[in-house]
C-alpha cells in the first residue's frame, strides 16, 4: 500500500485530463434522466412474489449498483443455487432515451474519483438495483449444482425479490451467509480444476480517494467471500450459457489460448519477480499455486493477466461452439445488467428459453450488433484503467529521476526492450542492444512525466 503524495493535485488535474482525452459522459441528457424518473416508478405487473426467499447480496461496502441477490437449498445431494439478476429490462424501453444512451456507453466506466454509469443513479443505484430497501423486480434463475460441480438451469422466473442484507466481502459474518455457500463454491472452484480452468484472480491495483484531494496506489486482494461469490455467478453463468447453446442462440463471451510468445514473455516475468516455475510445470497448474498476498506473486498474476489473448464477444454460429479458454467452457456473462449492456439481452433469452417462449427478436437482433459494441467499450475501458495506473505511477515515481532499478529484459521487438522492475509492478521499455529475453539489466529512471502520464528509462 503506498500513500500518493500531490501537493500539486497532479493526480486530481490527470484524471480530469483522462477524462476530457477518452470522452467520459458527465452526467446524462436531460431526456435520459427524465424517461429514467418515469421509468422508476413503473410497477411491476409480470412478476409473481417471491419475497419470503431471504435473500442477500454480497458486494464491496460502498457499492449501490446492486445486480445480484442469492439463496441456496439443499435438494438431494444437489445444491440449489437461486440467483436474483436485476430485471432491467423491464424498466428500459426497447428504442427509448435510456436505451439509446445505453448502446451508445456500452458500460460503466470507473475511475478513482467516480463512475460513469450505464443507466442514471434512479435505476442503477435505485428502483433497479437490488438493495435492501423494499421489494424489487428480478429476473431468478434456479441452477443446479451436482456434487460434483456440474451446473444445469433449472428454471427462470420474472419475480418480486426482498434483500434481507446488503453484505460486504471484507466485513461479512459466517452466519450472515446462506447455508450452502461455501460448499456450493466449494463445487464450483473443484469443477474448474478438474475442466483445466486458468481464471486467475490477481489484486487489482487501484487507485483509491482518500479525500481532501489525497490518493493512495495500492494492491487490493480479493477477500474470500469475494472468490466464493464469483463462483456463484461463475456457476450462473455457465449454467445460462449451456442452455443458449441447446437452443441455438445467444452471444457468447470467448477468449483464445495464450500463445507461444506470450508463454515465453511469463517466463522471464517470473524471473524478474523471483516467482519459481519448474520447467515442466504448465502455465494453468502454476496459476492455482500463486499466492495473492505475496506482492511478487500478486505481480506476477497481474502479468498473466496482461499476456492473455483479448476476450471478445461472439453470437451464436452454426457449427462453431464457443470457448473461453481461462474458464475451459461454454461462458457467458449474464449476471452484471445494471453495468453491462450485452447481459440484458442475455438474460432476457434465457428468461424466455427457461419457460419454452420463442427468444424475442429485440434479443436476437441485438446478439449480431453488440459484439461491436461491447468489445468497444472494453477497450475503451482498459485504456481508462491503464491511464489512471500509468498516472498514479508517474506520480509516485515522480522526484525520483536519476535513481536505478532492477529490472529483466521481458520481450524485444523493433520498439525495443520490454522490461519489468524487479521490486515494483512496472512494465515500461529501455532502449538497448544486445540485450535478451531474460537478461537482468539495471535501469536508470531519466523521467516520469505526470502530464504525458509517461516513464523513460535509461540503461544505467
Amino acid at each position: 500500500m503506498r500513500a500518493i503524495a500531490d501537493p500539486t493535485n497532479a493526480l486530481g488535474r490527470g484524471l480530469a485530463a483522462i477524462r476530457q482525452q477518452f470522452k467520459i459522459p458527465d452526467g446524462y441528457p436531460p431526456d435520459v434522466l427524465e424517461a429514467a424518473e418515469r421509468a422508476a416508478a413503473r410497477v411491476p405487473t409480470e412478476h409473481v412474489d417471491r419475497t419470503e426467499i431471504p435473500f442477500v447480496t454480497l458486494d464491496p461496502a460502498s457499492s449501490t449498483d446492486l445486480d445480484q441477490a442469492f439463496w441456496i437449498e439443499a435438494s438431494g445431494t444437489d445444491l440449489l443455487l437461486r440467483y436474483a439478476i436485476a430485471d432491467v429490462a423491464w424498466f428500459v424501453e426497447g428504442g427509448g432515451p435510456i436505451d439509446a444512451e445505453a448502446w451508445r456507453r456500452g458500460t460503466t466506466y470507473y475511475l478513482p474519483d467516480g463512475k460513469a454509469g450505464l443507466y442514471p443513479p434512479a435505476l442503477s443505484e435505485g428502483a433497479a438495483s437490488l438493495l435492501p430497501d423494499g421489494p424489487r423486480p428480478a429476473i431468478i434463475f434456479s441452477v443446479r449444482v451436482d456434487p460434483d460441480g456440474s451446473v444445469k438451469l433449472d428454471g427462470a422466473e420474472r419475480a418480486l425479490v426482498r434483500s434481507r442484507a446488503k453484505l460486504a466481502y471484507d466485513r461479512v459474518k459466517e452466519d450472515e451467509l446462506p447455508p450452502g455457500f461455501h460448499e456450493l463454491s466449494s463445487r464450483i472452484e473443484a469443477a474448474e480444476a478438474r475442466r483445466g480452468a486458468a481464471r486467475v484472480d490477481p489484486p487489482e491495483q487501484e487507485v483509491v480517494a482518500k479525500g481532501d484531494s489525497k490518493y493512495r496506489l495500492l494492491f487490493r486482494p480479493m477477500a474470500p467471500a469475494e472468490q466464493r461469490n464469483a463462483a456463484l455467478s461463475l456457476a450462473t453463468n455457465l449454467a445460462i450459457a449451456d442452455a443458449l447453446l441447446a437452443h441455438h442462440t445467444g452471444l457468447f463471451r470467448v477468449m483464445g489460448e495464450p500463445d507461444r510468445r506470450s508463454i515465453k514473455r511469463l517466463r522471464h516475468s517470473a524471473q524478474a519477480l523471483g516467482v519459481e516455475w519448474p520447467k515442466n510445470l504448465p502455465l494453468e497448474q502454476l496459476e492455482r499455486l500463486l499466492d495473492p498476498l505475496d506482492p511478487k506473486q500478486a505481480s506476477f498474476m497481474l502479468a498473466i493477466r496482461r499476456a492473455g489473448a483479448p476476450a471478445g464477444y461472439m453470437p451464436y454460429k452454426t457449427g462453431v461452439v464457443p470457448w473461453h479458454s481461462a474458464m475451459a467452457a461454454t461462458y457467458v456473462h449474464a449476471t452484471a445488467p445494471l453495468r453491462r449492456l450485452a447481459d440484458r439481452y442475455v438474460v432476457e433469452a434465457a428468461l424466455a428459453i427457461a419457460n419454452g417462449k420463442p427468444v424475442p427478436e429485440t434479443a436476437i437482433a441485438a446478439f449480431a450488433k453488440l459484439p461491436e459494441v461491447m468489445d468497444r467499450a472494453d477497450v475503451r475501458s482498459g485504456q481508462i484503467e491503464r491511464a489512471a495506473i500509468d498516472l498514479a505511477e508517474t506520480v509516485v515515481l515522480h522526484g525520483q529521476e536519476g535513481k536505478t532499478f532492477d529490472a529483466v529484459v521481458t520481450d524485444i521487438d523493433e520498439r525495443g526492450a520490454r522490461i519489468q522492475l524487479c521490486k515494483l509492478p512496472v512494465i515500461a521499455r529501455v532502449a538497448t542492444s544486445g540485450s535478451a529475453t531474460g537478461d537482468e539489466i539495471e535501469v536508470r529512471l531519466v523521467s516520469a512525466d505526470i502530464d504525458r502520464r509517461e516513464l523513460r528509462f535509461e540503461l544505467a
